[in-house]
């Protein structure tokens, strides 16, 4: 079960998704074809009634050209100068393990965003495309390991390392410590 503040979340996002199709003027058919995820998902996370996952964000921020932090800072509260903790939007994808805090959301007049992530332990997440190309990347690992592989070198991270990257193809997050893993992500849009 959902909470409201999910549901919400989920109900916006579905909409802003729809609204991103049709201002692309694309239909389900095309959007599955350009972006490798079915009709059916399409048309159910377009109506809310699945909370889509990372991936398929992913997936569609590759086909519109944004990143996945700008899709969900349009369905979020317009951000402030200073962001309370408490006040700061957390995104969860219960099916990877992934959760991601928004610390300083994306903003028109600025090009970077820091965000908090914690991967449970066991959690993979692999994404085939960058969501834009080219974009900027540091990971710093606060607690515990983190395997990051870009294209195909591997690296592994451990609490207070930090990988800077730009991204030109896939990438995959995993982390395989028992206690999980918490790392804040710089993105910085070229």
């Amino acid at each position: 079960m959902r909470s409201d503040d999910a549901g919400a979340i989920d109900t916006r996002l579905g909409a802003r998704l729809a609204a991103l199709r049709t201002e692309h003027g694309y239909s389900l058919g095309e959007l599955a074809d350009r972006s490798g995820v079915s009709r059916s998902t399409l048309s159910r996370a377009e109506r809310a009634e699945i909370s889509p996952t990372a991936s398929l964000l992913n997936r569609l921020c590759a086909v519109y050209g944004r990143t996945m932090s700008q899709l969900l800072s349009e369905v979020e509260a317009e951000p402030a100068p200073v962001l309370r903790a408490a006040d700061q939007p957390v995104w969860q994808d219960q099916a990877s393990g992934f959760v991601r805090r928004s610390v300083s959301p994306p903003h028109p007049a600025l090009r970077g965003e820091l965000v908090e992530a914690r991967l449970s332990p066991g959690a993979d997440i692999a994404y085939d495309r960058p969501p834009v190309t080219g974009l900027e990347q540091h990971i710093w690992v606060l607690e515990g390991a983190l395997d990051v592989t870009v294209r195909d070198t591997a690296h592994h991270l451990v609490t207070g390392d930090c990988l800077r990257m730009r991204v030109w193809g896939p990438t995959r997050f995993r982390c395989g410590a028992d206690e999980g893993v918490r790392y804040l992500l710089a993105v910085v849009r070229p």
